[in-house]
């Protein structure tokens, strides 16, 4: 794999600060790296594009052809497990991928304050939210740095949590940091059909008082509301949407992919607090919180 990658992505998989690494179908690759945007790394054959979509289909035990062209899932552990996505024709005109890379360094809340993009006022909230155990759902667009943003929330928690504060963190891949005294951490397996409501209802058999979602991204949603809403506050979350109120529907709209009606209520409940995130080209950091909407 290395061999096929080459010396250029590989050394980007080495740099702490590159979260993306993609394959468009004109054979460029581009990379991305916190707070500096997408540059051109390398050029890769469709050839050798299609040789590293067979070896990671081979590492996840399925084959990639035209009846089964996109391959998902972790890269091995000396990839850090990064989340691989890919594609071949007639999907695309030649094969594609998208590496998405787990944070090596935390950004914190107050790296956060000295780049512009909180202001003292936001700091102040969002930290006394964390202390007060209010369920926080991070929320924006692709790539608009959900994931940092709770990393930060995490990072928070890992300073003020002490032995009595269980955390449990359930991920598809693995991406959230938290360097909190006790703390597990759980992947889902699709090949053994391990799915996140599954590990949601097993999280509550291992006394978390905390519980930590990478992305709600399916029925699992009404598992976690559930979870949050019945002894475990101080959660935190990621969520696709392009503002706190569109956030607020598309969990609704995630809960009933369970098979229930609308859980309005239960939301209300459970969330307490919206941090939308959004890209910004303007801002020097690339990033700009847009909404911190707080719900009582």
């Amino acid at each position: 794999m290395r061999r096929i990658l080459g010396e250029d992505i590989c050394k980007a998989f080495e740099d702490p600060k590159v979260v993306e690494i993609l394959l468009n179908d004109n054979r460029e690759v581009l990379v991305e790296r916190h707070g500096q945007g997408i540059t051109p790394l390398t050029t890769m054959p469709a050839a050798k594009a299609l040789n590293l979509l067979g070896l990671m289909a081979s590492y996840r035990e399925t084959v990639v052809d035209r009846a089964h062209p996109i391959v998902e899932g972790a890269m091995p552990p000396e990839f850090l497990r990064a989340r691989f996505a890919g594609c071949i024709p007639p999907l695309t005109p030649a094969p594609t991928f998208a590496i998405r890379l787990p944070a090596r360094s935390v950004f914190t809340l107050e790296d956060y304050v000295s780049r512009g993009i909180l202001t003292d006022a936001q700091y102040e909230k969002i930290t006394a939210a964390i202390r007060d155990r209010k369920n926080i759902v991070v929320s924006g667009g692709t790539g608009s740095g959900k994931t940092t943003m709770l990393n930060a929330c995490s990072d928070y928690v890992s300073r003020i949590s002490g032995l009595d504060q269980r955390i449990v963190i359930i991920e598809d891949t693995r991406e959230i940091q938290c360097n909190a005294p006790n703390v597990v951490q759980m992947l889902t397996d699709p090949d053994s059909g391990i799915d996140m409501t599954r590990l949601l209802k097993l999280t509550l058999r291992y006394r978390p008082d905390r519980i930590f979602v990478g992305e709600v991204r399916d029925g699992s949603a009404l598992a976690l509301l559930k979870a949050w809403n019945t002894g475990h506050p101080g959660g935190l979350a990621t969520l696709h949407a392009n503002n706190a109120d569109a956030a607020i529907v598309r969990l609704d709209q995630l809960c009933q992919e369970a098979g229930v009606p609308s859980q309005q209520h239960l939301i209300k409940e459970a969330v307490d607090v919206v941090i939308q995130i959004a890209r910004d080209s303007s801002h020097p950091a690339g990033r700009r919180i847009t909404e911190l909407r707080f719900f009582d």
